[in-house]
């Protein structure tokens, strides 16, 4: 009985205090507003998958990582995490956050890949039409040196010449076939 009635005083005392209304914490002076809290996230995100693909290239260019996007927002890493305490308690702001944060990646995927495609066809035109050049460029190499290829009319001389020899050859030609002997 006795045990019960403690029970009931625990379970009444502890539905007291979670009822109680919790203050979170107290709104920094120094609050990082909204959007720019929105630029900070999204630049710590680039940073951090980009340190991840070149860590080296990163190290060697001289920046530092974990106080690029400090540095760059004139912040430190306290008033960040000040303002990210008071936002993640405020929930629907920090959702709001998010939720841009999030988009912004989206579009910014996005237009890197229309930005890739872009070059990928570029390229692809350059080379199609370099391939194309190159055979431009043999096809008229293989007919000037073509020795079979038809003379330029403007050339009487060589035109003379060569019909003068047909002539004279002509009577060594024999035709194939009888078919073609009667049409001569």
């Amino acid at each position: 009985m006795i045990l019960r009635k403690y029970l009931l005083a625990i379970i009444l005392v502890l539905t007291v205090v979670a009822c109680k209304k919790v203050k979170g914490p107290d709104k920094p002076r120094n609050l990082i507003p909204k959007k720019v809290m929105v630029n900070i996230l999204i630049d710590a995100k680039l940073v951090s998958s980009a340190s991840a693909m070149n860590k080296r290239i990163m190290r060697d260019s001289g920046v530092v990582i974990n106080n690029y996007v400090f540095a760059k927002y004139n912040i430190d890493s306290l008033q960040f995490a000040q303002s990210n305490d008071y936002y993640a308690f405020h929930i629907k702001d920090y959702e709001d956050i998010y939720t841009e944060v999030q988009d912004s990646l989206e579009r910014l995927k996005q237009k890197l890949k229309e930005q890739e495609a872009e070059e990928w066809k570029i390229q692809t035109k350059r080379e199609e039409d370099s391939l194309k050049a190159i055979k431009k460029d043999s096809t008229e190499v293989i007919k000037e040196k073509d020795s079979l290829s038809p003379l330029k009319r403007n050339d009487s001389i060589i035109k003379g010449l060569v019909d003068k020899k047909y002539e004279q050859n002509k009577k060594f030609l024999k035709p194939v076939s009888d078919t073609v002997s009667r049409l001569n």
